[in-house]
């Protein structure tokens, strides 16, 4: 999986939206929220995504392609390096942390 075939697959999760944050970073969210972050001038191609601490610590221990996340919240964020993920993997992953920050997100709005 390249950069651009991440982009359009969580563009496809509903109400996802992208901007640029930063000059060489996207970010994609849900509900105001991130789920995914792909910084372009990295050396390998790879995005962040947000995982429950106990699964990224997992995932981490048993793929070395899925590391602590550059300049994000290490307990919550990991790097998913793509050329080395299985596509199928690394979908999963992105619609997990979707799927994450969009729970949190509905419980506060329900809040509200």
């Amino acid at each position: 999986m390249n950069i651009e075939e991440a982009r359009e697959y969580a563009l496809s999760l509903p109400n996802a939206t992208e901007d640029l944050f930063a000059e060489d970073w996207l970010s994609f969210r849900i509900g105001g929220k991130w789920f995914m972050i792909v910084w372009l001038c990295a050396p390998e191609p790879r995005v962040a995504v947000k995982l429950r601490p106990e699964e990224a610590e997992e995932l981490r221990e048993q793929y070395d392609s899925i590391t602590p996340a550059y300049h994000m919240n290490k307990r919550h964020w990991s790097d998913l390096y793509l050329n080395k993920l299985d596509d199928g993997m690394t979908c999963e992953l992105i619609k997990r942390s979707y799927e994450l920050v969009a729970s949190k997100h509905i419980k506060t709005s329900k809040k509200q």
